[in-house]
């Protein structure tokens, strides 16, 4: 299995719309990819511009689909985040 730690930076004054759309946006991506076994946003205390996705897919086939549908998915969200992503591929030690 393959987890990615991704975050998000939301321009000032967009969080709440933020959380609207990732609300619409989750169960479509979860419901077009089965790979994509968690798909899920965190806001972190205290931060009112960081989103923190857990993402967990099965093997490398379905973060490929994942990554296709990525753009298209998240289009909406975009013009409210600052430009850049980090994003950390993990893979589990112990299964």
């Amino acid at each position: 299995m393959i987890t990615l730690i991704a975050t998000l930076k939301v321009k000032d004054g967009k969080m709440e719309e933020a959380i609207k759309i990732l609300k619409e946006i989750v169960p479509r991506v979860k419901a077009s990819e089965p790979g994509c076994l968690e798909y899920i946003p965190h806001s972190v205390r205290g931060d009112e511009k960081t989103i923190i996705f857990y993402e967990k897919y099965g093997d490398k086939d379905a973060l490929k689909l994942h990554s296709a549908n990525l753009m298209k998915n998240m289009e909406t969200l975009f013009p409210l985040l600052e430009p850049g992503m980090d994003i950390k591929t993990c893979y589990e030690i112990i299964q």
